[in-house]
This record gives C-alpha cells, sequence and structure tokens, in this order.
C-alpha cells in the first residue's frame, strides 16, 4: 500500500505527535503533509518527510495559525493524493478536509471534533489564548463561525472511516458529525518510562522540588489545560509542583506562583522520565479528549490526581492508579490531594494498567484495521 498521512499543523509536541511517531515506525515511507511546518519548533518532526501548504509562506502562521481559520480547510482541500491508496488523517481540526479520490481509502484518526467550533466552543471564544491577539482572534471567530461550523460538517463527510481515540471522543463524532466509528486508544511507550532514566541529578534548579517531594504536570500552557488550577492548589497546601511545559501562558502562570512552584520549559526525554518517577502523583486538571500523559505517569509507576471527566475516565483506576476530582474548582482538587496521601499506592498495578496501552499494541490494531479495510474497500471496485 502506498499511505500519505495528514496532520493539522506541525508546531508543538504532545500526545497527537506521539501518534504520528508511530505511524512512521510503521510506515517509514509515508510522507507527511500538513497545513504549516514550525520546524525550529519541532526537532521530533526532523526524519519525516514533510510537505506544508501554501499557507506556509504566511505572515504569523506558524506560530498563530488561528488567525487564518478561513484558509486552513482550503490548505488542506490544495493537496492532490492520487498518487495514494490509503491517507490517514490525525486531526482534531481541518485535515480531514482533504479530498480524494474515491478509490483512495480516507481513514482518519480523529483526536476530537473541532473543539473550538463544537465541544469547547464558549471557552475558546472567551479565552483564544492568542495573547496580545486575544480581541482580534474573537472577532474573526464571531464572524466566522458558522461558516466554518457549516463546513466542518462538509470535511466530517470526506472520511471512508473514522477511528476515535476514547469513548468521549466517539460520542463527540457521533454528536457533532453523525458518523459511526470505531475505538483505538492512542499509544504509551510503556518500557520508555519504566526504565531507569538515563539523567543524573545534578541540581538544576527547576529540579530542586524532588529533595522534599513535588507534584508533576506536564502539558502546555493554554487555558483549557487548567494549569492555574494546580498551581492555586499546590499554593494553598505549600506543596512543591513542577510544570513541565511551555505556551502563551507561562507569563501570567509565573506571576500565581510561589515559592514551591517550579517551571521547567522544554526538557529531554530523560529528564522527562526521571521527574514522571520520582513525582509524588501528576495532577491533570484539564478535560482531555485522551490524555496520553495520565498513561505516561501510570507506566512510571506513579499515580494520577485528575478531572473525572473525559479519557481520563478511561484510563485512570480510582484508588488503584489514580484519584479523581468532580469539580474543576481549587477546593476540589485540594480535597484530592489531601485524600491522595491517605492511600498506599501499588507500584505493580500502576504499571499493570498502562500497559493495557503500549504502544506495541496501538501498532497492531492501527496496522490491522487499515489493511482489513483497505481490503474491503478495494471490493468495492472490483
Amino acid at each position: 500500500m502506498k499511505i500519505a498521512l495528514v496532520y493539522d499543523r506541525i508546531n508543538k509536541f504532545g500526545g497527537a505527535e506521539r501518534v504520528l511517531q508511530a505511524l512512521h515506525q510503521l510506515w517509514p515511507q509515508a510522507p507527511l503533509y500538513t497545513a504549516v511546518y514550525n520546524q525550529p519548533a519541532t526537532p521530533w518532526a526532523k526524519d519525516f518527510d514533510i510537505r506544508s501548504s501554501f499557507l506556509q509562506k504566511f505572515p504569523l502562521a506558524k506560530t498563530h495559525h488561528e488567525l487564518y481559520p478561513w484558509l486552513t480547510p482550503l490548505a488542506f482541500e490544495s493537496f492532490n493524493f492520487d498518487d495514494y491508496q490509503v491517507v490517514i488523517s490525525v486531526t482534531s481540526a481541518e485535515a480531514k478536509a482533504v479530498i480524494t479520490h474515491p478509490k483512495t481509502l480516507h481513514l482518519c484518526y480523529c483526536l476530537t471534533p473541532t473543539r473550538y467550533l463544537w465541544s469547547h466552543q464558549k471557552e475558546y471564544q472567551s479565552s483564544p489564548g492568542l495573547g496580545i491577539f486575544n480581541q482580534l482572534g474573537r472577532l474573526i471567530f464571531s464572524l466566522s463561525k458558522q461558516r466554518l461550523q457549516e463546513f466542518d460538517r462538509v470535511a466530517s463527510s470526506r472520511p471512508d472511516l473514522y477511528l476515535a481515540i476514547s469513548k468521549t471522543v466517539q460520542k463527540r463524532i457521533s454528536q457533532y458529525y453523525h458518523r459511526h466509528s470505531k475505538i483505538i486508544y492512542p499509544p504509551v511507550d510503556v518500557q520508555k518510562f519504566s526504565r531507569i532514566s538515563a539523567f543524573s541529578k545534578k541540581t538544576p534548579a527547576a529540579f530542586a522540588a524532588s529533595a522534599a517531594g513535588y507534584f508533576l504536570v506536564v502539558s502546555r500552557l493554554t487555558p483549557y489545560k487548567k494549569v492555574d488550577l494546580a498551581i492555586k492548589a499546590c499554593n494553598q497546601l505549600k506543596e512543591n509542583l513542577v510544570i513541565v511545559g511551555t505556551g502563551r501562558e507561562q507569563a501570567s502562570l509565573k506571576k500565581l506562583s510561589r515559592p514551591t512552584i517550579h517551571f521547567t520549559n522544554q526538557i529531554s526525554d530523560d529528564q522527562l522520565v526521571y521527574l514522571y518517577q520520582n513525582c509524588q502523583a501528576l495532577i491533570m486538571p484539564q478535560e482531555e479528549d485522551f490524555g496520553i500523559v495520565a498513561l505516561e505517569a501510570q507506566a512510571a509507576a506513579k499515580p494520577v490526581i485528575t478531572f473525572y471527566k473525559g479519557g481520563a475516565s478511561e484510563t485512570v483506576i480510582p484508588g488503584k492508579t489514580g484519584i479523581f476530582f468532580k469539580n474543576q474548582t481549587v477546593d476540589s482538587l485540594i480535597k484530592a490531594v489531601k485524600q491522595f496521601k491517605t492511600y498506599s499506592w501499588d507500584k505493580k498495578a500502576i504499571r499493570s494498567q498502562a500497559e493495557k496501552f503500549d504502544i506495541k499494541i496501538f501498532k497492531q490494531k492501527i496496522k490491522t484495521c487499515v489493511e482489513a479495510e483497505w481490503l474491503k474497500h478495494q471490493k468495492n471496485f472490483q
């Protein structure tokens, strides 16, 4: 099979990018099509054959794609996939809009229906996360929302098959796109997070908290991630909190922080493994479509304190691999942290839960699915 991969934009690293890495390992010859490619910010993508759209040349598009919501779908429509037998779009936005030949199988690995248009529309409209461009972003969205929703519905009809990353996303696909989907959970590299870290603790300031014990947040610093809840809770509890990640909210989050809060920005994989393995627990205060960091923590045999909504409700076992809090409030999170401290945690049981989502399982399931669906698709043209 000649396969092409499609992804919304290459300008960050997170759970979706780990999916792309796994797909690349399965099909290393498959090129990766995208709207924009911010090369300095994405060293993880250096081994991919990346093909970006005409948006690549537009001002600020690589860092502020939200300024071009009406052009991004057109960027994906401009690609030609006639030479491919299978197209796999990995998307939470516009990549599903690609137009393929009837004989080409288009399989959409859906991270979620477009969040800012559907499930989290009000949240994005109030806090676009564009910094100084927030007001402009709100204006653009208010003027274009209806047309963008109409186009998103049209684009949602183009894939031949949907794969959802969680039951949460499966329900959204049904609700907003009226499409059936199968679930294949994203991968976690259990071996990577369970092996002994090669990182040597040499007292960099960001790791100083480890001496007294610390909680951990691994997240992009954007409004919907709710990192401020973790900061405020640890401020009140006077608990050490290490935050791994960057984003447009970093400056404002630092202003909230008292001396027990430590920011690390971008770190190496070995440092990340070290931080997971030596924390008290991961705090995940946001609603995630899946929430790969919850499984990374469990792979490192560490429990998770997380909001009881979204994908985490499918991967964390209350009282066994983590603690849930029911309201996205500081008081609710503080209560969960205090409850966490009353438990004894079984490392083997925690890691065993992560093993159910291991990268080997993901690769086997996605490869089997693609090959089976391609055979079925071919029969339609015999």
